[in-house]
């Protein structure tokens, strides 16, 4: 991230059940171990939509249906000792091959020699501060997300 710069991205939310997948990130300085939804930067030019279908399939080489945007969040951070600053669109989605979902973990890509490990993690695990998830206001939103889901899905 370049100092002094806000960064819009787009993140997508995957569900397999109770659990959403998650690339797996480290701050160097602290050592923590982190987790946010996939997804990255847009491009000058490009809507926010068209970058998450861009970066899932740059990344995790899978594509992406049914994109629906759930909110856009606000993010100040402090990131390897710098101040960080993103304006995130967060959105829900599936990837159109089921066999994506049978794998426990995935190697996302973010460049030649830059890979990250996604894997699906409960929201419980996020609530009971088992798992740190980022931005901090995207677990409610998927909390509630989900809650919508189930009461639809109970409701057919």
């Amino acid at each position: 991230m370049k100092a002094g710069k806000i960064r819009p991205t787009a993140l997508c939310a995957f569900w397999r059940g109770d659990t959403i997948l998650a690339q797996e990130g480290h701050d160097p300085q602290t050592g923590e171990v982190y987790y946010r939804l996939p997804g990255g930067g847009i491009e000058m030019g490009e809507f926010a939509q068209e970058a998450v279908i861009r970066e899932i399939r740059e990344e995790l080489e899978a594509e992406v249906v049914g994109v629906q945007l759930l909110d856009v969040i606000e993010n100040i951070f402090e990131y390897d000792g710098a101040m960080g600053h993103e304006i995130a669109f967060i959105f829900t989605g599936a990837v159109a091959e089921p066999l994506f979902y049978d794998q426990d973990e995935l190697m996302g890509h973010e460049g030649i020699d830059d890979t990250y490990r996604a894997i699906w993690i409960a929201l419980d695990d996020v609530a009971a501060g088992r798992v740190t998830l980022y931005p901090p206001e995207l677990l409610p939103l998927l909390q509630r997300y989900h809650a919508t889901q189930i009461t639809a899905g109970d409701a057919s």
